[in-house]
């Protein structure tokens, strides 16, 4: 039968989600079955053999995992899994990645040096999805980019690789609103391998604006050339729940602006962006991620995010004349947040010098008492507890709950997992606003710094927004799709 099979043991039945081209919503539609799944009472999990992402996540046992595999675990009420994301590849560079096997760093790698080892990396990819397998009743594999990459599908570990290896069924995702999605469908299934074109069972169309009745003839000839069934036309939907990497439409600088403007440094290596989604979610706060001087303008609040390389990037703040900005906004006493490498920048100096990043020692932005040293091993840790006592603006957040993570190069000797200077606050703590209480501490005091009314937030913890979301995608798509013909396609019909 399929590599998955193991003798005596009842594995999980598996569905995979692949799409055209990245982005093209295979996370969303995967979180969303998922979802669906579990309504109707089955025990699911999520599964990407391999995912490259600056966006990332530390579990409770402190594994690094890509952040979409969380969404998609938190859709199926399951606590994040590393063996749901066994790699994770952190980019570098241009050419290159930090390599995670199930959430530990192995080692920077070219990508010719990845390719050349990868097969290697099967046995873990399948010790990881076959353990899985034997807890769930149904596995929901995502692919990564396209299928038809015809360069890569030697050793493809991804895609049809990996549908190979679980023996899993494929349903194929079309963005129609890039435009073109009959073609990328047609041209998809055109360059699979003779052997994988009998895996796909079906396709979706994602991202549809517009009456789908006006489309319909287009989905039959589409059918009449592919030989499989357009499984629904899945419209454009506003969900919220966390973006993967940077291709998410929330890093724009052109939103509206509102009462209260939050404005994020978009770092050229910026990481867990999701960060601040709650601050987004939280009426009369707008977020804007800026890039220049001139974008800056003049707001009620600038954080320094996350960052895969944070020597790289405080350069590129100094050459870009966004350091001498923030901090002549920082001299009038306006509120600076660092998160992790953010929190890294603020300080006094950065020092690399066994070359983890850069090499050398860089003198920071020295706007808070803290020295970064970098150290060859990496800080993964799930953080739960109460906030050190700060004053300033966001004196609130003083000995408030949190739940986060740490995930960074360096230590920087400061005391307490929060600290400040004045109106300059800096932490270690990804998802510091994602507990209702520090959330509603920052939003309140910005508001009252704003003269509006601070009883008029409303701030409402993140877990229980994104379980709403959830459930409004599920709904979404029980509308789109046509679930009797996937639960066929599962091999769950009449059960």
């Amino acid at each position: 039968m399929a590599d998955q099979e193991k003798k005596g043991t009842k594995m999980a039945k598996s569905l995979m989600i692949q799409g055209t081209c990245s982005n093209a919503g295979k996370s969303l539609l995967t979180a969303g079955l998922l979802r669906i799944f579990t309504q109707d009472g089955y025990n699911c999990a999520p599964f990407k053999s391999q995912n490259m992402a600056l966006n990332s996540y530390i579990t409770p046992e402190g594994f690094e995992m890509g952040r979409a595999q969380v969404m998609q675990a938190e859709a199926c009420r399951k606590a994040p899994d590393v063996r749901m994301n066994p790699i994770l590849l952190k980019p570098t560079g241009d050419m290159g990645s930090q390599v995670i096997v199930n959430g530990e760093v192995t080692g920077n790698q070219t990508a010719a040096e990845y390719y050349k080892t990868k097969h290697a990396l099967r046995q873990p990819v399948m010790e990881a999805y076959r353990s899985l397998a034997e807890e769930n009743d149904i596995i929901v594999i995502e692919g990564a980019g396209s299928p038809a990459e015809i360069n890569l599908m030697e050793d493809d570990i991804v895609n049809m690789g990996m549908a190979a290896m679980a023996d899993a069924p494929v349903i194929i995702a079309g963005d129609i609103d890039r435009g073109g999605v009959f073609a990328s469908l047609a041209g998809t299934m055109m360059l699979l391998k003779d052997e994988d074109r009998p895996r796909v069972k079906g396709v979706i169309i994602n991202k549809f604006r517009g009456d789908v009745e006006i489309l319909r003839p287009g989905l039959e000839m589409l059918e009449d050339i592919i030989k499989v069934p357009v499984l629904g036309v899945v419209p454009y939907m506003k969900v919220d729940v966390d973006d993967e990497d940077s291709l998410s439409s929330k890093l724009r600088s052109d939103k509206g602006v509102d009462p209260v403007d939050v404005a994020v440094i978009r770092l050229p290596r910026i990481s867990n962006f999701t960060d601040f989604d709650p601050l987004e979610r939280v009426e009369g706060i707008g977020v804007r991620y800026v890039n220049s001087v001139h974008e800056l303008g003049d707001p009620d609040l600038v954080i320094i995010p996350g960052t895969k390389n944070t020597m790289g990037d405080l350069e590129w703040m100094r050459e870009s004349g966004l350091e001498a900005q923030v901090k002549k906004y920082a001299s009038k006493g306006k509120p600076v947040f660092g998160i992790c490498g953010g929190y890294q920048i603020l300080g006094r100096t950065i020092s690399d010098p066994g070359h983890v990043e850069h090499g050398g020692t860089m003198r920071g932005m020295e706007l808070l008492p803290i020295d970064t040293v970098f150290a060859g091993d990496k800080v993964r840790a799930a953080e739960e507890g109460m906030l050190s006592a700060v004053d300033g603006a966001f004196s609130g957040l003083s000995g408030l709950p949190y739940r986060g993570y740490e995930i960074h190069m360096g230590v920087s000797g400061a005391c307490g997992n929060i600290i400040n200077s004045g109106n300059v606050y800096g932490t270690y703590i990804h998802g510091i606003f994602d507990k209702e209480e520090p959330l509603r501490a920052v939003a309140e005091a910005l508001f009252r710094a704003k003269g509006l009314d601070p009883d008029s937030v409303r701030a409402m913890d993140a877990d229980s927004y994104k379980q709403e979301q959830y459930d409004i995608l599920a709904d979404e798509l029980r509308k789109a799709l046509d679930m009797d013909k996937i639960y066929e396609i599962v091999g769950l019909k009449g059960e």
